[in-house]
């Protein structure tokens, strides 16, 4: 009635149909679901994560490479009855894991589905893959519940995360999150199989002319988290959605930028890196 699930805080009556920064109202809107093969090894294996993607977003990054989904509504609403249903018809294809892509804005609503879902069966590993911009609130309730946390850490710097992300608060917000979610879940777990079970994986998405400070972020994983913390640095970067408008933005990563950012996850002390 007064939504406050994520630093927006913009306090709405999403039950009444107010719309606040994610666009999302009373139910949960899913763009595609089904099993993903080019996630991190440990999740994809070899049956593939289930990933579900939901539409919108708490984040404004003009550079989004899933921007037709995550500002947009082309997908469907569901009730938390029909999103159960999809995780447990990802559960019967064989995925090694339930994957929910942007969870941020719909964490009752997966709440209320995962309720349902757990009764009817379902024993699949949840991943939270989020921007990594969480209130610590919902993370708290997500205590138990959720297996693998997977957020980006995109930002060092408040001024490139609100000029880039429309979020001058990520960083703080960003870290206390994950300091979180590693608290409930710790290192990354991987079986015999090759399959994460349990803790976290953190995504760095590596931008052009170091905007996503680099070095900070591996400096704050490997001293204030863990230096076994599960890291993959991402090099593929490329202008996407509007980001033709930000000159420092309007090219891609150089193979130099990136063999770059790798070195500086290994000199933080980094152990865990996927290749």
């Amino acid at each position: 009635e007064s939504c406050e699930w994520c630093p927006r805080r913009c306090r709405v009556n999403r039950l009444a149909g107010k719309l606040g920064v994610c666009h999302t109202g009373e139910l949960a809107r899913v763009a595609s679901y089904g099993p993903h093969y080019g996630e991190e090894r440990p999740l994809s294996g070899w049956k593939g994560s289930g990933t579900v993607f939901f539409n919108r977003c708490n984040l404004r990054c003009v550079y989004c490479q899933n921007y037709e989904i995550s500002q947009s509504d082309e997908g469907m609403e569901v009730t938390p009855e029909q999103l159960a249903q999809i995780f447990l018809r990802l559960q019967a294809m064989g995925c090694h894991n339930i994957n929910l892509v942007s969870p941020s804005h719909v964490v009752p609503q997966i709440l209320a589905a995962v309720y349902l879902a757990a009764q009817a069966g379902l024993r699949l590993p949840l991943v939270y893959n989020t921007g990594g911009y969480d209130a610590l609130e919902a993370l708290q309730l997500l205590d138990g519940v959720v297996d693998i946390y997977m957020p980006d850490m995109k930002y060092a710097d408040s001024a490139s995360a609100h000029q880039y992300s429309g979020a001058k608060d990520y960083p703080r917000v960003n870290r206390a999150a994950v300091r979180e979610m590693h608290r409930q879940v710790g290192d990354l777990q991987i079986n015999a199989r090759g399959l994460a079970e349990r803790g976290l994986l953190v995504r760095h998405l590596v931008l052009p002319h170091g905007l996503a400070g680099t070095r900070a972020v591996m400096t704050f994983l490997a001293q204030e988290i863990s230096p076994r913390t599960y890291v993959n640095v991402m090099g593929q970067y490329r202008p996407e959605y509007l980001a033709s408008r930000f000159p420092l933005l309007n090219r891609r990563v150089t193979l130099e930028e990136v063999h770059k950012a790798r070195e500086e996850a290994r000199r933080a002390g980094l152990i865990h890196l996927e290749e």
